[in-house]
């Protein structure tokens, strides 16, 4: 059965587009079935992933307020290898009108369920904000991603993030976790980011992934073509890095299997 993670972070820009494409192509890389769902009004992640938002007949609001089902709104990734569920603007009333819905908060949870045994991983990249699309996301996954900038502002709001992270778990999804915390747009030569990467290490521990994402000119141009950096130039630093964490993710699935399992 799949995975699934929320890429999440409730500060803007720090790569959680970058993150579910470029991680999703990796994990394809490494002969893993994916489904990425694009759960931002902004679409940024159906346009990087080589759809056209602007021409869906389906999308994730479809599914989310039950007029269509995951496979109708599923879209083909041709550069990525990945399942997409697309979104466009079309996202935005879906604020609204979950409000009015029973059982809001497990929309996306349910619509899951019957094809979580097709896939290995389930990506979700969340919009920046704890909104009931993000809710949604956390409600339906195993887990949190949360990539951030080493930056002092990215740390001070990290702490929020994960008491809300926290709440949620204690109030609607118990098995909820942070699965990792990923450092983009990584420059060593800062003594800003080495401290504050520092302080990370030191609170979080095994959560935060070995595994840097450099700031990279490929990652940036990559989306403009609609494909990941590992399709648009596979021996960039940035396609590497992304090839690298999907790596060390498949490892800790195995290790954390492995430890589950009675002896």
């Amino acid at each position: 059965m799949a995975k699934v993670f929320a890429i999440a972070n409730q500060k803007g820009g720090v790569g959680k587009t970058t993150t579910c494409i470029n991680l999703a192509a990796s994990l394809v890389a490494t002969k893993r079935r994916v489904l990425l769902i694009d759960l931002d009004p902004q679409g940024n992640a159906t346009m990087g992933s080589g759809v056209d938002k602007h021409g869906l007949e389906n999308s994730i609001y479809d599914v989310l307020i039950g007029e269509c089902d995951l496979v109708q709104a599923m879209q083909f990734s041709e550069h990525g290898g990945y399942q997409l569920l697309p979104a466009n603007r079309d996202l935005t009333a879906a604020e609204v009108n979950l409000l009015e819905m029973q059982m809001k908060e497990s929309r996306l949870r349910n619509a899951l369920a019957p094809i979580r045994e097709n896939y290995d991983y389930i990506l979700i990249d969340c919009p920046p904000s704890l909104s009931m699309l993000t809710l949604n996301a956390l409600v339906a996954a195993d887990g949190v991603i949360i990539p951030m900038q080493c930056e002092y502002f990215a740390l001070e709001g990290l702490s929020d993030l994960v008491d809300n992270i926290k709440r949620i778990g204690e109030l609607l999804n118990p098995q909820l976790k942070i699965e990792g915390l990923l450092r983009t747009m990584y420059d060593p030569r800062l003594s800003l980011i080495n401290d504050v990467s520092a302080q990370l290490k030191e609170h979080f521990g095994e959560q935060l992934y070995d595994t840097v994402i450099p700031r990279n000119i490929r990652l940036a141009e990559a989306p403009s073509f609609g494909m990941p950096a590992l399709a648009y130039d596979k021996s960039s630093r940035g396609a590497l890095a992304y090839l690298a964490l999907a790596g060390e993710m498949v490892r800790r699935q195995r290790r954390t299997t492995r430890t589950a399992q009675p002896t």
